[in-house]
């Protein structure tokens, strides 16, 4: 199945970790003209990559726990592109390793911070982008939750809370823009290999005992994301709005113990 975005515009956040970067280069193959926003260095490459293989991107630099700058960075895609058909908001954080305590102990300035970005930065987004989309056909946004969001995790409280509301966030979302036109869904990844799960899961014994309970026993890539992600945002997903879907290799299913 041929998935095409010719001439559609995509906008999305936390561009240049793995995820988003997968997803802003496949996208840009399909033919889509790319906004790759960032908080962090490195969105120069992405672009300059995706030019490269002649697709079209440029990049803006965005805080999306600024309501401001949202609006800001949203108007400035749809001045130099004529208008938003896609946003997906990707940005996020979590705790490291080391900052992973039960909610008694878990520290406060670490729990804004990923309230603040995963879930005050899609409602920031994604009310900036509504007066963009409004009007054009096939118009939707994907926001980027968790499995965390959908099974909670001991020790970490903030991310399991914000992944889980903007799972709920995004049904009311779906709910109230679709009226206009613009469907809303929710993409939850499981374990993802990329830099910073590998630090993360340097012990081999710890990886292991996480791919027990993955059915295919393995970590998933950038680009199974990317992969769902396209298809969610394409007509092929036209009659799909309030949805969430899991990409974990089997993970909520259940644990997979070898008895």
């Amino acid at each position: 199945m041929e998935i095409q975005f010719k001439d559609k515009v995509v906008g999305i956040t936390g561009a240049v970790g793995a995820i988003g970067a997968a997803m802003s280069r496949r996208f840009a193959e399909s033919g889509a003209k790319v906004a790759v926003c960032y908080n962090r260095s490195g969105a120069d490459e992405t672009v300059e990559a995706i030019r490269q293989a002649g697709g079209i991107a440029n990049a803006y630099q965005l805080n999306v726990a600024d309501m401001d700058k949202a609006k800001e960075v949203c108007q400035a895609i749809a001045s130099d592109f004529g208008g938003i058909d896609v946003w997906i908001n990707n940005a996020g954080v979590n705790v490291p390793s080391e900052k992973r305590f039960p909610i008694q102990e878990f520290d406060d300035d670490w729990w804004q911070r990923i309230i603040d970005v995963d879930l005050n930065g899609v409602y920031n987004c994604s009310k900036a982008v509504v007066p963009f989309m409004k009007g054009r056909e096939g118009a939707n946004i994907i926001n980027i939750s968790s499995v965390v969001g959908m099974v909670p995790f001991r020790k970490q409280i903030a991310f399991t809370a914000a992944k889980a509301g903007v799972i709920n966030m995004s049904k009311a979302m779906a709910l109230e823009l679709a009226e206009l036109g613009i469907r809303v869904n929710v993409l939850s990844p499981g374990t993802i290999a990329m830099e910073g799960t590998a630090k993360l899961w340097a012990n081999n014994s710890a990886m292991e005992a996480l791919l027990s309970h993955i059915p295919q026993h393995r970590q998933g890539t950038p680009d199974d994301i990317a992969w769902m992600a396209m298809f969610m945002a394409s007509d092929k997903a036209a009659y799909m709005t309030g949805s969430v879907i899991n990409v974990d290799g089997g993970w909520l299913c259940g644990y997979a113990r070898d008895f």
